[in-house]
C-alpha cells in the first residue's frame, strides 16, 4: 500500500548528480519531519564506504543510493549504482511501516538502479554483502 508520501525534487537533482556526473558518492534520503515527502538529508564525495555505513542511523530508517565501485576478477573497474532501504531492526514499528510503504514512490523515480538491498542489520550493508550483490550483475 502506498503512504501518498511525496518525493521532494531535489532528491532527483542530487541522483542525477551522482548518476551522470559522478560528483557525488552517496545521498542518503529521509522522510520530512512531517512525514509528507522524502528530502535528501546528506551528500557525500567521499569514497569511503565505512563512512557511507555510518551515516546510516542504528534506530531509524532511511533510504540511500550509493555509486558502488568494485574490481572484476579480470581487473577491470566497475560500477554499479545500489539502493539501500534500511530499516534496522531497532527502529520503531511505525517508522518502518510509513518507510516501507513510502520506499516506491522514491525507487520508481530514480532510473539506473543496479543493485537493491534491504538492511535491516549492518550485515546486510557491510561491503562483502554489497559487493556480491553488485557483481552478480553484468
Amino acid at each position: 500500500m502506498a503512504s501518498g508520501v511525496g518525493v521532494n525534487p531535489m532528491c532527483l537533482e542530487e541522483y542525477q548528480k551522482l548518476k551522470l556526473g559522478k560528483s557525488i558518492k552517496f545521498i542518503i534520503y529521509k522522510l520530512s519531519d512531517d512525514n509528507t515527502e522524502i528530502v535528501v538529508e546528506k551528500t557525500s564525495q567521499t569514497k569511503d564506504y565505512d563512512e557511507f555505513v555510518s551515516s546510516l542511523p542504528e534506530f531509524e530508517c532511511r533510504y540511500a543510493v550509493y555509486d558502488f565501485e568494485f574490481e572484476k576478477e579480470d581487473g577491470g573497474k566497475r560500477n554499479k549504482i545500489c539502493f539501500v532501504a534500511w530499516s534496522p531492526d531497532d527502529a520503531k514499528i511505525k517508522n518502518k511501516m510509513l518507510y516501507a510503504s513510502s520506499k516506491d514512490a522514491l525507487r520508481r523515480s530514480l532510473v539506473g538502479i543496479a543493485v537493491e538491498i534491504q538492511g535491516t542489520d549492518m550485515s546486510e550493508v557491510a561491503y562483502d554483502s554489497v559487493l556480491d550483490k553488485a557483481s552478480r550483475f553484468k
